[in-house]
């Protein structure tokens, strides 16, 4: 087994059953490039210092507590040591309460993943017991788990040969989407637009791989970089391609049209249904040109 670095340490419980495990980040920043604050004139990194409300004053790492803000503006405030006194359960232990299908959680309420691995030899047949468990019943364990100083709600499910967790947003985290699309219209679209943008979705239907996409931004970084650090000028991005202008698309059917071609495919047949209103806008009625009036004779004097 990998070693890798644990940030916690803990128990799994199901029941009457408690297994000894750790866990593991499961992302990495490596691919994250940081940029810092820089004194343009002296090159020394700007940094930031805990100041004391109006006063400005520079408070000691010593002095500073946490505190709860009342709606009159003052704070009840906490040592250390009382927070730790909080007897919470889910500190040291995740306890499975309820098990649910794996689809019935919807991916808005995930948020952060973590490898769970067992914490010793002894561990390691229960631990796998729970992971076969759940793999056949395809459903995720749920309960409660707190780290760094949040309980957090959970969802443990199989993951190729281990166990994961991912901690899930409350209820209350999460907004509600029909207030915020309310007011996108529902009126009936035209059935050839669809059938194009199906049609483009189909043919760029493939299996989701990760390692096809590169974050050309970092890349372009650290290409610049390299250049500047080496003395080179040259600060240009590499790509070459047209970006997108930022334009209203105006006729959305040649869009897709033009989309369609592109890809080497014949664009979805029209509709065979025409409204009265349609083919009359396609269909322009002919008109007989229209006569030039005679012009009066003036009598002449």
């Amino acid at each position: 087994m990998a070693t890798a670095r644990s940030f916690w340490k803990g128990h799994l419980r199901l029941a009457l059953v408690t297994i000894p495990i750790r866990l593991v980040s499961a992302t990495a920043s490596e691919d994250k490039i940081a940029l810092h604050q820089v004194d343009k004139k002296s090159k020394q990194r700007i940094r930031y210092q805990k100041v004391a409300g109006e006063s400005g004053k520079v408070v000691p790492q010593s002095d500073i507590v946490q505190g709860y803000e009342l709606d009159d503006g003052n704070y009840v405030l906490f040592d250390a040591d009382e927070l730790d006194k909080l007897k919470l359960s889910t500190r040291h232990t995740v306890e499975l309460t309820e098990f649910v299908e794996a689809c019935s959680i919807d991916p808005l309420y995930f948020d952060n993943p973590y490898y769970v691995l067992p914490d010793g030899d002894v561990a390691e047949e229960g631990y796998r017991i729970i992971r076969d468990a759940l793999r056949a019943t395809k459903k995720y364990g749920v309960g409660q788990l707190t780290m760094r100083g949040r309980e957090n709600l959970i969802a443990m499910k199989p993951c190729g040969d281990g166990l994961m967790i991912e901690t899930l947003r409350y209820a209350s985290e999460v907004r509600d989407a029909d207030e915020i699309f309310d007011g996108i219209g529902n009126e009936k679209l035209r059935p050839e637009l669809v059938g194009m943008a199906k049609q483009l979705i189909d043919e760029r239907t493939r299996k989701f791989n990760p390692a096809d996409f590169k974050n050309h931004y970092a890349e372009a970084l650290r290409k610049l970089v390299k250049e500047k650090v080496e003395g080179g000028l040259s600060t240009e991005v590499s790509g070459g391609e047209e970006q997108p202008s930022g334009g209203t698309v105006i006729d959305f059917m040649e869009a897709l049209r033009r989309s369609t071609e592109k890809s080497g495919s014949k664009p979805a047949a029209p509709s065979k249904t025409k409204t009265a209103a349609s083919r009359q806008k396609r269909e322009p009625v002919k008109r007989a040109p229209a006569k030039t009036p005679k012009k009066k004779s003036r009598a002449r004097g």
